[in-house]
């Protein structure tokens, strides 16, 4: 959420942030509302002050025998006045907040000012893709003829974007994902965490997935969510708190299953799995003070990048646009992977650093030791890495001729051999 005094104080930077975005300006209408909702508190907090005086003029006259029928009929009027003045006040808090919480971060001045992601801007590569001597299949051509990955039984069961991954393939995944937390929690100092998967409302507000977002989720019977990311999880575990500055920054990780309903995704990547509704993600999420959100958000986007250094696949890295950045994030890096199988780039991580924008709607805060005042702390998230995209990466990238996939070596000690023998 956005602070309004900023916004009060700076006029003119809202609406250019949202033509940014591809969004409509709304900055009138909202300073409209805070001046609005800020009249009526002004005006209840009299009425206030004047029903205590009232009140206390009454009690005098009581005590001392006078008349106190006019105090008492001025008092019921001012009470009539107080509930109804609460009620527009309530109401135009509300319709201001309501608006607040629709509106997107403010971008960075560092990020490219464009439309989509054809303005992003690729800021480095590691690797060089590989030439094969035969034509490289897609992953789950792969897959299929390795008997290894089956989307027509699950989508039996399931519907579709599910898929069931067999012995190799599934065991593959699995290597994955520990090899992915062993790094980040024993090179690159994340703490581990298990996870609740269903989050209640208030949590899902905290980082942006609502109300915006609603149609995004899955929603449970009971009105909670099944989380879309692990960033939900790990970035509410101080919700409300106010931390001191001695313990920031604070580093997260968790592997867990995600879901999404891919609303808004119908025709794009259908086939395969890169766009499913469940799929499995560790997660990297830092909590800092202001001070130190910028550097960390370039170390993270380093330990996601390790990953696919030390398991060698190509990628590049891209700074997103101002039309392509998410909700929450005031700058975003994108690492894309090379895949063989579509001859093209394709994201495997998202880094986002987003300021106090989280923070304000988690009213999550730190005591600043030289000012000694509470301050919002920064919240940073990103994939560290999508691990069914990684698996895709893998299997793409060491196909064999003979239908066999290469294991890469810093995953043999996890995976247990180096190679997944074809059918």
């Amino acid at each position: 959420m956005l602070d309004i005094n900023f916004i009060r104080q700076n006029p003119g930077v809202l609406d250019t942030a949202l033509r940014n975005r591809n969004k409509e300006p709304i900055e009138a209408k909202l300073l409209s509302l805070d001046e609005k909702s800020r009249c009526l508190l002004t005006t209840l907090q009299k009425i206030q002050a004047d029903r205590n005086a009232n009140s206390a003029a009454f009690g005098k006259a009581k005590a001392t025998g006078q008349d106190t029928s006019e105090l008492q009929a001025i008092m019921e009027k001012l009470k009539k006045d107080m509930a109804e003045l609460t009620e527009k006040s309530n109401a135009a808090k509300s319709e201001f907040l309501d608006l607040l919480c629709t509106i997107p971060n403010i971008p960075s001045l560092e990020c490219p000012v464009g439309k989509d992601e054809n303005a992003n801007v690729e800021i480095r590569r590691f690797g060089t893709p590989k030439s094969f001597d035969f034509k490289p299949l897609e992953h789950y051509e792969i897959g299929t003829k390795l008997g290894m990955m089956d989307f027509d039984r699950s989508a039996k069961i399931a519907g579709s974007r599910f898929v069931f991954l067999y012995s190799d393939i599934a065991r593959l995944e699995r290597a994955l994902a520990q090899f992915m937390l062993d790094i980040h929690t024993k090179e690159n100092g994340y703490i581990e965490v298990y996870v609740p998967l269903i989050l209640e409302k208030q949590a899902m507000f905290g980082v942006g997935q609502l109300p915006k977002f609603e149609e995004d989720l899955f929603k449970t019977t009971i009105g909670s969510y099944l989380i879309p990311t692990a960033e939900a999880s790990l970035t509410n575990i101080h919700n409300g708190e106010i931390l001191s500055e001695k313990q920031l920054p604070l580093r997260y990780t968790a592997y867990t299953p995600c879901f999404r309903s891919e609303a808004g995704s119908a025709g794009r990547d259908t086939a395969g799995m890169l766009r499913q509704h469940q799929f499995g993600k560790v997660e990297l999420v830092s909590i800092t003070t202001p001070e130190q959100s910028v550097a960390e958000h370039e170390r993270m986007t380093e330990c996601a990048e390790g990953i696919l250094k030390k398991l060698n696949l190509p990628f590049r890295t891209v700074v997103l646009s101002t039309g392509d950045m998410g909700f929450s994030s005031e700058k975003t890096y994108d690492i894309e992977v090379w895949l063989p199988g579509q001859d093209k780039y394709r994201e495997i991580s998202s880094c986002s650093r987003c300021n106090s924008f989280q923070a304000r709607r988690m009213n999550t805060r730190y005591k600043n030791d030289t000012t000694k005042k509470n301050e919002y702390v920064h919240t940073l998230n990103g994939s560290g890495i999508a691990v069914g995209r990684c698996l895709i990466a893998v299997l793409e990238n060491y196909q064999q001729k003979d239908g066999s996939i290469e294991i890469p070596e810093a995953l043999v000690p996890y995976f247990g051999k180096n190679k997944i023998e074809a059918k």
